[in-house]
């Protein structure tokens, strides 16, 4: 898809992983990637394996695909970078636990309002009877923003199978919180029709490092896309100089 692309950024000894949601792609973390890359940090922002191109690509991969993506990701940025740090949204934040989970040199992890906690069992039921009755996606979760004009690129529909693999993965995610002891920025929307808060609430709950958390009043799911995109881009860099460059 036009403007779905990944993004690389070459500028020294100092990275920064970025990862996109589920059913999203590398244009809802493109202007919060550009400016990580204009504060002189390398930058990669891969595109998800079965993101950004068509509904059919994805139903095709799981959380086995897009994990080990975001590792192969990191582990050639590390290969190039004294420090690298990990940043994500939804879906992007649950693998930005992940990592850090399976990669203790993490130097750092902001999730931007991230799913790191399983859905309860009623809709993990719903999810397994549709699939059970032959039904492959139901529609669309994209585009959770309130700022006025702002459209996310991303897909029309959201494939059951897919949910099913990331939802069943995000328990492993949630029970290995503890094993993150690097420092976290967690940004959190007050309303987010996609993702609860309440996972947020796990972060600051399980995590061994210490977590900052800042309040978003104005944006909904999409953060890097609505009306605290400044706030989201501005703590994004304070917080990775702190734990980069000190």
């Amino acid at each position: 898809m036009p403007g779905c692309e990944s993004y690389s950024a070459e500028n020294g000894p100092l990275g920064v992983l970025v990862l996109h949601g589920f059913t999203g792609n590398p244009a809802s973390m493109r202007s919060l990637a550009e400016r990580i890359a204009e504060a002189g940090y390398s930058v990669e922002l891969p595109r998800l394996p079965g993101h950004g191109t068509t509904i059919e690509d994805m139903m095709t991969t799981t959380w086995t695909d897009w994990s080990g993506a975001a590792e192969a990701a990191y582990d050639d940025l590390r290969s190039r970078c004294a420090s690298v740090a990990v940043v994500g949204l939804s879906m992007g934040g649950g693998l930005t636990a992940h990592v850090a989970e399976v990669r203790p040199d993490v130097a750092g992890c902001v999730f931007i309002n991230p799913l790191v906690k399983p859905p309860v069992q009623e809709m993990v039921d719903g999810l397994v009877a549709l699939l059970e009755a032959g039904l492959e996606t139901i529609d669309s979760i994209g585009s959770d923003i309130k700022k006025e004009g702002s459209v996310e690129a991303s897909y029309d529909a959201t494939p059951l199978a897919c949910a099913q693999s990331l939802f069943e993965a995000v328990k492993g995610v949630n029970a290995d919180l503890s094993k993150i002891q690097t420092p976290s920025l967690l940004l959190s929307s007050r309303d987010d029709h996609v993702v609860t808060s309440d996972n947020g609430d796990d972060i600051v709950a399980k995590v061994a490092g210490p977590v900052e958390r800042i309040w978003l009043e104005e944006s909904y799911h999409v953060a890097t896309m609505d009306n605290d995109q400044e706030l989201v881009e501005s703590a994004t860099v304070t917080f990775l100089d702190s734990v980069l460059k000190s």
